[in-house]
Protein backbone atom coordinates (compact mmCIF):
# COMPACT_ATOMS: atom_id res chain seq x y z
CA UNK A 1 0.00 0.00 0.00
CA UNK A 2 1.55 3.34 -1.11
CA UNK A 3 2.61 5.43 1.85
CA UNK A 4 2.96 9.24 2.04
CA UNK A 5 5.80 10.28 2.78
CA UNK A 6 6.59 14.52 2.56
CA UNK A 7 4.03 17.10 0.74
CA UNK A 8 3.84 20.49 -0.14
CA UNK A 9 1.93 23.39 -2.47
CA UNK A 10 2.95 21.16 -5.68
CA UNK A 11 2.15 17.54 -4.32
CA UNK A 12 3.53 15.02 -2.51
CA UNK A 13 6.03 12.08 -2.40
CA UNK A 14 4.75 8.46 -1.79
CA UNK A 15 6.69 5.18 -1.39
CA UNK A 16 5.58 2.70 -3.19
CA UNK A 17 5.67 -0.65 -2.68
CA UNK A 18 8.60 -2.11 -4.16
CA UNK A 19 10.35 1.05 -2.52
CA UNK A 20 10.96 3.93 -4.34
CA UNK A 21 9.41 7.05 -4.07
CA UNK A 22 7.11 8.38 -6.76
CA UNK A 23 5.66 12.49 -6.93
CA UNK A 24 1.85 12.90 -7.32
CA UNK A 25 1.16 16.49 -8.36
CA UNK A 26 -1.14 18.43 -7.06
CA UNK A 27 -3.83 20.05 -9.31
CA UNK A 28 -2.86 23.29 -10.39
CA UNK A 29 -3.53 26.16 -10.42
CA UNK A 30 -1.06 26.10 -7.16
CA UNK A 31 -2.77 25.95 -3.35
CA UNK A 32 -1.85 28.49 -1.58
CA UNK A 33 -1.92 30.73 -5.12
CA UNK A 34 0.99 32.36 -6.71
CA UNK A 35 2.46 34.98 -5.13
CA UNK A 36 2.56 37.73 -7.28
CA UNK A 37 5.19 39.94 -6.16
CA UNK A 38 6.84 43.25 -6.99
CA UNK A 39 9.61 41.38 -9.27
CA UNK A 40 7.47 38.56 -10.82
CA UNK A 41 4.95 41.40 -11.25
CA UNK A 42 7.40 43.45 -13.30
CA UNK A 43 8.72 40.07 -15.16
CA UNK A 44 5.34 39.83 -16.47
CA UNK A 45 5.11 43.06 -17.61
CA UNK A 46 8.50 42.89 -19.60
CA UNK A 47 7.18 39.72 -21.15
CA UNK A 48 3.79 40.50 -21.99
CA UNK A 49 5.29 44.25 -23.76
CA UNK A 50 8.22 42.20 -25.15
CA UNK A 51 5.71 39.35 -26.78
CA UNK A 52 3.57 42.96 -27.57
CA UNK A 53 6.49 44.32 -29.85
CA UNK A 54 7.29 40.86 -31.49
CA UNK A 55 4.11 40.29 -32.67
CA UNK A 56 4.24 44.21 -33.78
CA UNK A 57 7.38 44.01 -35.65
CA UNK A 58 6.92 40.78 -37.54
CA UNK A 59 4.38 42.54 -39.02
CA UNK A 60 6.46 44.81 -40.78
CA UNK A 61 8.30 41.89 -42.88
CA UNK A 62 7.17 41.04 -46.48
CA UNK A 63 6.09 37.61 -46.10
CA UNK A 64 5.91 37.19 -41.68
CA UNK A 65 5.25 33.29 -42.35
CA UNK A 66 8.66 32.73 -44.43
CA UNK A 67 10.15 34.32 -40.97
CA UNK A 68 8.30 31.38 -39.33
CA UNK A 69 9.39 29.32 -41.11
CA UNK A 70 13.21 29.76 -40.06
CA UNK A 71 12.20 30.06 -36.52
CA UNK A 72 10.12 26.73 -36.51
CA UNK A 73 13.08 25.15 -38.51
CA UNK A 74 15.76 26.62 -35.55
CA UNK A 75 13.52 25.76 -32.49
CA UNK A 76 13.39 22.14 -33.93
CA UNK A 77 16.75 22.07 -34.25
CA UNK A 78 17.73 23.56 -30.76
CA UNK A 79 14.67 21.65 -29.14
CA UNK A 80 16.23 18.26 -30.32
CA UNK A 81 19.83 19.21 -29.69
CA UNK A 82 18.10 19.08 -25.42
CA UNK A 83 17.73 15.94 -26.24
CA UNK A 84 20.88 14.71 -27.46
CA UNK A 85 20.22 15.12 -31.10
CA UNK A 86 23.24 15.88 -33.25
CA UNK A 87 21.83 17.52 -36.09
CA UNK A 88 22.46 21.35 -37.08
CA UNK A 89 20.41 23.98 -38.42
CA UNK A 90 22.01 23.60 -41.72
CA UNK A 91 21.99 19.78 -41.61
CA UNK A 92 17.97 20.24 -42.24
CA UNK A 93 18.31 22.67 -44.33
CA UNK A 94 20.34 20.75 -46.60
CA UNK A 95 18.35 17.78 -46.27
CA UNK A 96 15.40 19.77 -47.12
CA UNK A 97 17.01 21.15 -50.63
CA UNK A 98 17.91 18.30 -52.35
CA UNK A 99 15.64 15.44 -53.08
CA UNK A 100 17.73 12.74 -52.20
CA UNK A 101 16.49 11.30 -49.73
CA UNK A 102 18.45 7.82 -49.18
CA UNK A 103 20.61 7.64 -46.55
CA UNK A 104 19.67 11.13 -44.75
CA UNK A 105 21.22 10.62 -40.59
CA UNK A 106 18.86 9.87 -38.04
CA UNK A 107 19.38 12.67 -36.41
CA UNK A 108 17.79 14.84 -39.51
CA UNK A 109 14.61 12.93 -39.61
CA UNK A 110 14.26 13.35 -35.82
CA UNK A 111 14.00 17.45 -36.19
CA UNK A 112 11.97 16.62 -39.64
CA UNK A 113 9.62 15.12 -37.48
CA UNK A 114 9.58 18.09 -35.25
CA UNK A 115 8.76 20.52 -38.23
CA UNK A 116 6.00 18.23 -38.88
CA UNK A 117 4.63 18.11 -35.57
CA UNK A 118 4.86 21.71 -35.14
CA UNK A 119 2.97 22.56 -38.13
CA UNK A 120 0.61 19.77 -37.38
CA UNK A 121 -0.20 20.99 -33.98
CA UNK A 122 -0.73 24.31 -35.29
CA UNK A 123 -3.32 23.30 -38.02
CA UNK A 124 -5.45 20.91 -35.59
CA UNK A 125 -5.78 24.01 -33.55
CA UNK A 126 -8.11 25.44 -35.78
CA UNK A 127 -10.23 22.30 -35.42
CA UNK A 128 -9.20 20.80 -31.70
CA UNK A 129 -8.98 22.19 -28.40
CA UNK A 130 -5.44 22.05 -27.00
CA UNK A 131 -6.09 18.65 -25.05
CA UNK A 132 -4.54 15.61 -24.28
CA UNK A 133 -5.87 13.83 -27.54
CA UNK A 134 -3.67 16.60 -29.60
CA UNK A 135 -0.73 16.10 -27.16
CA UNK A 136 -0.83 12.53 -28.21
CA UNK A 137 -1.17 13.33 -32.23
CA UNK A 138 1.62 15.09 -31.49
CA UNK A 139 3.90 12.65 -30.03
CA UNK A 140 3.05 10.65 -32.35
CA UNK A 141 4.37 12.65 -35.75
CA UNK A 142 7.74 13.71 -33.01
CA UNK A 143 8.49 9.62 -32.64
CA UNK A 144 7.37 7.69 -35.56
CA UNK A 145 10.28 6.10 -37.54
CA UNK A 146 12.93 7.68 -35.57
CA UNK A 147 14.75 6.83 -31.98
CA UNK A 148 12.23 6.28 -29.52
CA UNK A 149 10.03 4.77 -32.09
CA UNK A 150 9.97 1.39 -30.12
CA UNK A 151 8.03 2.89 -26.91
CA UNK A 152 4.42 3.90 -28.06
CA UNK A 153 4.94 7.02 -29.82
CA UNK A 154 1.42 8.91 -29.16
CA UNK A 155 0.35 6.74 -26.19
CA UNK A 156 0.80 7.70 -22.61
CA UNK A 157 2.51 5.45 -20.64
CA UNK A 158 1.20 2.29 -18.84
CA UNK A 159 4.55 1.67 -16.62
CA UNK A 160 6.87 3.71 -14.19
CA UNK A 161 9.35 6.30 -16.18
CA UNK A 162 12.22 7.92 -14.32
CA UNK A 163 14.83 10.37 -14.80
CA UNK A 164 18.35 10.55 -14.03
CA UNK A 165 21.86 10.24 -15.44
CA UNK A 166 22.11 7.34 -18.37
CA UNK A 167 21.98 3.78 -16.86
CA UNK A 168 20.36 4.78 -13.49
CA UNK A 169 17.46 2.84 -12.47
CA UNK A 170 14.59 3.81 -10.36
CA UNK A 171 16.80 3.21 -7.30
CA UNK A 172 18.77 6.14 -8.23
CA UNK A 173 16.79 8.33 -10.34
CA UNK A 174 16.96 12.34 -10.06
CA UNK A 175 13.22 12.38 -10.34
CA UNK A 176 10.19 9.56 -10.04
CA UNK A 177 7.16 10.95 -11.69
CA UNK A 178 3.82 9.14 -10.71
CA UNK A 179 2.80 5.70 -11.44
CA UNK A 180 0.25 5.35 -14.15
CA UNK A 181 -3.14 5.26 -12.70
CA UNK A 182 -1.80 8.54 -10.87
CA UNK A 183 -0.39 10.06 -13.96
CA UNK A 184 -4.05 9.61 -15.63
CA UNK A 185 -5.70 11.57 -12.79
CA UNK A 186 -3.09 14.08 -13.08
CA UNK A 187 -3.21 14.21 -16.86
CA UNK A 188 -7.00 14.91 -16.60
CA UNK A 189 -6.54 17.64 -13.76
CA UNK A 190 -3.78 19.38 -16.26
CA UNK A 191 -6.51 18.99 -19.17
CA UNK A 192 -8.87 20.91 -16.75
CA UNK A 193 -6.64 23.53 -16.19
CA UNK A 194 -5.72 24.29 -19.84
CA UNK A 195 -9.30 25.35 -20.24
CA UNK A 196 -10.81 26.90 -16.38
CA UNK A 197 -11.20 30.37 -16.59
CA UNK A 198 -11.47 30.33 -13.31
CA UNK A 199 -9.31 31.55 -11.20
CA UNK A 200 -8.55 34.07 -14.06
CA UNK A 201 -4.58 33.94 -14.86
CA UNK A 202 -2.50 35.52 -17.31
CA UNK A 203 -1.73 33.53 -20.53
CA UNK A 204 2.18 33.17 -20.08
CA UNK A 205 1.50 32.39 -15.92
CA UNK A 206 -0.87 29.55 -17.02
CA UNK A 207 1.90 28.63 -19.83
CA UNK A 208 4.59 28.24 -17.68
CA UNK A 209 2.56 26.56 -14.78
CA UNK A 210 1.32 24.06 -17.79
CA UNK A 211 5.00 23.39 -18.57
CA UNK A 212 6.26 22.27 -15.29
CA UNK A 213 3.46 20.53 -14.65
CA UNK A 214 3.54 18.96 -17.74
CA UNK A 215 7.29 17.71 -17.22
CA UNK A 216 6.53 16.45 -13.75
CA UNK A 217 3.72 13.95 -14.88
CA UNK A 218 6.57 12.81 -17.50
CA UNK A 219 3.39 11.09 -19.59
CA UNK A 220 5.23 9.40 -22.77
CA UNK A 221 7.89 6.78 -22.00
CA UNK A 222 9.98 8.95 -24.73
CA UNK A 223 9.97 12.65 -26.26
CA UNK A 224 8.60 14.38 -22.73
CA UNK A 225 10.66 17.69 -23.31
CA UNK A 226 10.03 18.24 -26.97
CA UNK A 227 6.38 17.79 -26.49
CA UNK A 228 6.95 20.00 -22.93
CA UNK A 229 8.22 22.76 -24.90
CA UNK A 230 5.47 22.62 -27.62
CA UNK A 231 2.78 22.79 -25.60
CA UNK A 232 3.88 26.26 -24.73
CA UNK A 233 3.39 27.59 -28.37
CA UNK A 234 0.48 25.92 -28.79
CA UNK A 235 -1.38 27.58 -25.53
CA UNK A 236 0.00 30.91 -26.37
CA UNK A 237 -1.46 30.81 -29.98
CA UNK A 238 -4.41 29.21 -29.00
CA UNK A 239 -5.28 32.06 -26.64
CA UNK A 240 -3.84 34.11 -29.23
CA UNK A 241 -1.20 35.68 -27.35
CA UNK A 242 0.86 35.35 -30.43
CA UNK A 243 -0.77 35.58 -33.71
CA UNK A 244 2.14 33.58 -35.27
CA UNK A 245 4.51 30.72 -33.55
CA UNK A 246 7.33 33.17 -33.03
CA UNK A 247 8.68 32.03 -28.87
CA UNK A 248 10.39 29.22 -28.83
CA UNK A 249 12.13 28.87 -25.47
CA UNK A 250 14.52 25.82 -26.56
CA UNK A 251 17.37 28.14 -26.78
CA UNK A 252 16.99 29.65 -23.03
CA UNK A 253 16.42 26.33 -21.59
CA UNK A 254 19.49 24.96 -23.61
CA UNK A 255 21.70 28.10 -22.48
CA UNK A 256 20.53 27.64 -18.78
CA UNK A 257 19.97 24.05 -18.81
CA UNK A 258 21.24 23.13 -15.34
CA UNK A 259 19.28 25.96 -13.73
CA UNK A 260 16.38 25.08 -15.83
CA UNK A 261 16.24 21.55 -14.18
CA UNK A 262 16.90 22.75 -10.87
CA UNK A 263 14.19 25.27 -11.09
CA UNK A 264 11.65 22.39 -12.17
CA UNK A 265 13.29 20.35 -9.37
CA UNK A 266 12.49 22.97 -6.89
CA UNK A 267 9.08 23.48 -7.36
CA UNK A 268 8.58 19.35 -6.68
CA UNK A 269 11.11 19.19 -3.91
CA UNK A 270 10.07 22.65 -2.04
CA UNK A 271 6.53 24.28 -4.16
CA UNK A 272 8.70 27.33 -5.06
CA UNK A 273 6.24 28.20 -8.27
CA UNK A 274 7.57 31.77 -7.73
CA UNK A 275 11.17 30.89 -8.18
CA UNK A 276 10.27 28.41 -11.60
CA UNK A 277 8.08 31.75 -12.93
CA UNK A 278 10.44 33.98 -12.37
CA UNK A 279 12.53 32.04 -14.20
CA UNK A 280 10.62 31.26 -16.54
CA UNK A 281 9.49 34.61 -17.46
CA UNK A 282 12.91 35.75 -17.86
CA UNK A 283 12.99 33.36 -20.97
CA UNK A 284 9.94 34.36 -22.52
CA UNK A 285 11.43 38.56 -22.56
CA UNK A 286 14.78 36.97 -23.43
CA UNK A 287 13.96 35.33 -26.41
CA UNK A 288 11.07 37.71 -27.61
CA UNK A 289 13.61 40.37 -27.51
CA UNK A 290 15.79 38.27 -29.57
CA UNK A 291 13.38 37.63 -31.91
CA UNK A 292 11.84 40.81 -32.22
CA UNK A 293 15.64 42.26 -33.06
CA UNK A 294 16.40 39.65 -36.09
CA UNK A 295 12.91 40.43 -37.38
CA UNK A 296 13.88 44.42 -37.80
CA UNK A 297 17.64 42.68 -39.16
CA UNK A 298 15.49 41.14 -41.50
CA UNK A 299 13.59 44.10 -42.98
CA UNK A 300 17.39 46.36 -43.14
CA UNK A 301 18.74 42.95 -44.78
CA UNK A 302 16.13 42.60 -47.39
CA UNK A 303 16.19 45.78 -48.67
CA UNK A 304 20.14 46.34 -48.97
CA UNK A 305 20.09 43.23 -51.58
CA UNK A 306 17.40 44.67 -52.85
CA UNK A 307 19.11 47.75 -53.80
CA UNK A 308 22.33 45.89 -54.30
CA UNK A 309 20.60 43.87 -57.06
CA UNK A 310 19.45 46.40 -58.47
CA UNK A 311 22.46 48.50 -59.15
CA UNK A 312 24.56 45.54 -60.00
CA UNK A 313 22.30 43.50 -62.07
CA UNK A 314 20.32 45.52 -64.24
CA UNK A 315 18.34 43.75 -66.95
CA UNK A 316 18.42 40.60 -64.56
CA UNK A 317 17.00 41.92 -61.84
CA UNK A 318 13.31 40.60 -62.14
CA UNK A 319 15.04 36.81 -61.87
CA UNK A 320 17.30 37.73 -59.14
CA UNK A 321 14.36 39.69 -56.87
CA UNK A 322 12.70 36.48 -57.34
CA UNK A 323 15.17 34.27 -56.37
CA UNK A 324 16.04 36.27 -53.75
CA UNK A 325 12.96 36.22 -52.00
CA UNK A 326 12.27 32.52 -51.89
CA UNK A 327 15.67 32.49 -50.18
CA UNK A 328 14.13 33.27 -47.08
CA UNK A 329 11.87 30.49 -46.96
CA UNK A 330 14.04 27.90 -48.56
CA UNK A 331 17.75 29.47 -48.01
CA UNK A 332 19.86 27.05 -49.26
CA UNK A 333 19.47 26.18 -52.82
CA UNK A 334 20.87 24.21 -55.93
CA UNK A 335 20.89 25.41 -59.54
CA UNK A 336 17.98 22.88 -60.31
CA UNK A 337 16.10 24.83 -57.52
CA UNK A 338 17.00 28.24 -58.76
CA UNK A 339 15.88 27.06 -62.04
CA UNK A 340 12.65 25.96 -60.16
CA UNK A 341 12.04 29.20 -58.84
CA UNK A 342 12.93 31.62 -61.99
CA UNK A 343 11.85 29.21 -65.06
CA UNK A 344 15.44 29.99 -66.36
CA UNK A 345 17.63 26.85 -68.45
CA UNK A 346 20.03 25.25 -66.78
CA UNK A 347 22.77 27.23 -67.98
CA UNK A 348 21.15 30.71 -67.22
CA UNK A 349 20.61 29.87 -63.61
CA UNK A 350 24.13 28.86 -62.79
CA UNK A 351 25.07 32.28 -64.39
CA UNK A 352 22.49 33.69 -61.72
CA UNK A 353 24.19 31.93 -59.18
CA UNK A 354 27.39 32.87 -59.95
CA UNK A 355 26.16 36.56 -60.15
CA UNK A 356 24.95 36.33 -55.86
CA UNK A 357 28.18 34.44 -55.01
CA UNK A 358 30.16 37.43 -56.42
CA UNK A 359 27.48 39.80 -54.86
CA UNK A 360 28.49 37.88 -51.59
CA UNK A 361 24.51 36.91 -51.01
CA UNK A 362 25.26 33.11 -51.83
CA UNK A 363 28.26 30.75 -50.77
CA UNK A 364 28.88 26.95 -51.91
CA UNK A 365 28.72 24.72 -48.63
CA UNK A 366 29.37 21.38 -50.10
CA UNK A 367 33.00 21.67 -52.44
CA UNK A 368 31.52 19.06 -54.55
CA UNK A 369 31.98 19.80 -58.17
CA UNK A 370 28.33 18.38 -59.19
CA UNK A 371 24.86 18.38 -56.96
CA UNK A 372 26.55 21.93 -55.27
CA UNK A 373 24.20 23.50 -52.66
CA UNK A 374 24.68 27.79 -52.04
CA UNK A 375 23.39 29.17 -48.77
CA UNK A 376 22.39 32.63 -48.21
CA UNK A 377 24.69 33.09 -45.56
CA UNK A 378 24.09 37.04 -45.12
CA UNK A 379 20.95 35.81 -43.27
CA UNK A 380 21.64 32.43 -41.78
CA UNK A 381 23.62 34.35 -40.25
CA UNK A 382 21.02 36.31 -38.44
CA UNK A 383 19.66 32.86 -36.34
CA UNK A 384 22.98 31.87 -35.46
CA UNK A 385 23.33 31.03 -31.72
CA UNK A 386 19.65 31.79 -31.08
Amino acid sequence: MPIQTSSNRAGRYVSQSTGYRAFIPAALPPNPALEISDELLTLLSKADRAIGRLDGSTEALPNPDLFVFMYVRKEAVLSSQIEGTQASLMDLLEFEATTLELDHPQDVQEVINYVAAMNYGLERLQNLPLSLRLLCEIHDRLLTGVRGAERAPGEFRKSQNWIGPPGCTLADAAFIPPPPHEMRQALGNLEDFLHSPAPPIPYLLKAGLAHCQFETIHPFLDGNGRTGRLLITFLLCERQVLQRPLLYLSHYFKKHRAEYYDRLQAVRESGDWEGWMKFFLRGVYEVAQEATSTAKQIVTLRETHRQRIAEELKRATANAWKLLEALYQRPIVSVKGVCSITGLSFANANDLIKQFVKLALLREVTGNRRNRLFSYAPYLALFDDR
